[in-house]
């Protein structure tokens, strides 16, 4: 539990810096998913791979009842905004990679706190 009061007392290191990042990407399923159980297993293992090799918050956020696009909402929270960057960058770089999936459209909000 964090009180105020603490980062008086002799030892205490002051708080360092925390960001986060937020991103939204929207993407168009290149395999051609002929229903909305196909649609889901294609971005159930997009989402499972991304969250397995960069430890981040990942869900589908919007057009859910289309077949052909997602729209796949990110979090992260780093030390520091250039790793926040970096991981943000490799993630777009992991996804266009995947070769099922075309990225229409990416946004990250990179935010100290």
């Amino acid at each position: 539990m964090y009180r105020p009061a603490d980062r008086d007392r002799p030892g205490n290191v002051v708080d360092k810096e925390m960001v986060s990042s937020l991103g939204r990407i929207n993407l168009y399923l290149l395999e051609k998913p002929r229903s909305l159980k196909e649609k889901r297993r294609i971005v159930k293992s997009l989402r499972d791979k991304v969250k397995a090799r960069f430890n981040v918050s990942i869900s589908e956020v919007d057009n859910q009842d289309f077949w052909h696009r997602c729209t796949l909402g990110i979090a992260l929270v780093c030390s520091d905004e250039k790793q926040a960057r970096t991981i943000s960058d490799k993630i777009i770089k992991f996804i266009r990679e995947a070769k099922k999936v075309e990225i229409i459209e990416h946004d990250f909000l990179i935010e100290n706190h």
